[in-house]
């Protein structure tokens, strides 16, 4: 039991951990969502709704992670890959942000809690690399309008099965 009345007043253990109960509830509100317009109006209509909702949202949180982190317009490899070690559901899933070469990063998504749960829900896997290439496109592009953002391995096109999602951002 927290034995406060306040945030402020946490430790740093039990930030952390609320930190994780943020970014639960976050994805299980965006869950939610997606499942109510999947429910009613088909999968299509479905992404169609959440690529227009990540064509805002990721800019928004690229740009509060970047004056968080301060990071400068155009901070590269460096920025790109300090960006995502922050972004809400790191602290959930696990992955890898691996700098290839100065103009190379790699993000790999070993574990994926919306695939887990749609999985134990008993439905397919979210095809979700249209709204990938918005989503991390436009995450790399706000940190640095150099990066272009290639997909390597996504549902429905898997081709590496030891990552539920692997993307690569080349600085050109």
């Amino acid at each position: 039991m927290i034995n406060t009345d306040r945030i402020e007043e946490l430790s740093r253990e039990e930030l952390i951990e609320l930190t994780k109960v943020f970014a639960k509830n976050w994805i299980a509100h965006d869950g939610s969502w997606f499942l109510s317009i999947e429910e009613k109006y088909g999968m299509d209509m479905a992404i169609e709704m959440d690529i227009e909702a990540w064509r805002k949202f990721t800019v928004v949180e690229a740009k509060r992670l970047m004056q968080f982190l301060s990071l400068d317009k155009n901070s590269g490899i460096d920025g790109l890959k300090k960006a995502l070690a922050f972004r809400l559901y790191s602290s959930l899933n696990e992955d890898e942000i691996v700098k290839v070469s100065d103009t190379v990063l790699e993000y790999r998504v070993k574990t994926c809690r919306v695939q887990q749960a749609r999985r134990r829900k008993g439905l397919k896997d979210f095809p979700c690399k249209q709204v990938g290439i918005v989503e991390y496109s436009l995450f790399a592009e706000t940190i640095d309008s150099r990066f272009k953002t290639e997909v390597v391995s996504c549902p429905p096109e898997i081709t590496n099965s030891d990552y539920y999602c692997f993307w690569r951002f080349n600085l050109t």
